[in-house]
């Protein structure tokens, strides 16, 4: 009797164990969260991993991801704190979830162009990526980015008044990451009074020979002020236009003298 309870006792302790293991096996496996390496941000059109951008433009990103799980989501955020936004500007925050095929296996690598508008304020940029996987486990990397205007101007040199019957010196330094496509000079006056022997004076041109695709360069030029230009005050608008389309301006006025 003593011999047939040990057996049963023996059977029932198997039984539980087997069950225990076969239990364990059922359960999922909770692989390590996914590894983001070598994340590169920057300018978008020469794929450089300087970390910054330009208006206009677009962003290059790109991420080696290590999932041992399926990654289900790779999410990207970009955006600025406390920037002033100036004159016909706006804020830019910019948020998107990424689910397309490519990206939903394991080891992925992500590679996007995010435009660049060109109406957001100058300065440095916050960005996060955050990958997801089928378990539910995330990982982000963050960093930072410079946005910066596509043309820019230094070293203005713009003569305040001018004698009719002489010229107007001007002069600029131009940085253009896409290049220059031209340089135009708007003077032009508002209610002035034509007297005897004078014509209203309009002045317009687009500068391209010597400006045209370059990068760098000095903007130095003689406008003849005619010796018929009513005297006065001068509205002068120079538009510096890249090859993007993206433009620069510089708004002064001038005073037209005897």
């Amino acid at each position: 009797m003593k011999t047939n309870f040990k057996l049963l006792s023996f059977f029932v302790l198997a039984a539980v164990t087997l069950s225990s293991c076969s239990s364990d096996d059922d359960s999922p496996l909770i692989e390590d969260a996914p590894l983001i390496t070598n994340f590169e941000y920057g300018e978008g059109s020469s794929h450089g991993d300087e970390q910054v951008g330009y208006k206009g433009s677009d962003i290059h990103l790109e991420a080696e991801i290590v999932a041992e799980a399926t990654v289900s989501s790779i999410a990207l955020d970009i955006h600025a704190h406390d920037l002033e936004v100036g004159e016909d500007e706006v804020e830019w925050d910019f948020e998107q979830i990424y689910t397309d095929a490519d990206y939903l296996v394991k080891n992925p690598v992500f590679h996007e162009h995010v435009d660049v508008p060109a109406n957001i304020p100058s300065g440095e940029y916050h960005i996060t990526l955050t990958v997801t996987d089928s378990n539910g486990n995330s990982t982000e990397i963050e960093g930072h980015i410079h946005i910066m205007d596509a043309v820019t101007t230094s070293a203005l040199s713009i003569d305040e008044s001018a004698v009719r019957g002489t010229d107007l010196h001007t002069e600029f330094f131009i940085e253009a990451v896409h290049g220059v496509h031209n340089v135009t000079v708007d003077i032009h006056a508002h209610g002035l009074t034509v007297g005897e022997g004078e014509q209203e004076w309009h002045f317009e041109q687009v500068y391209e020979e010597g400006y045209h695709g370059e990068t760098s360069v000095e903007f130095h030029e003689h406008i003849d002020v005619p010796v018929t230009a009513p005297v006065g005050e001068y509205h002068m608008v120079i538009t510096i236009e890249d090859e993007e389309g993206n433009t620069s301006k510089i708004d002064t006025h001038i005073t037209v003298t005897l």
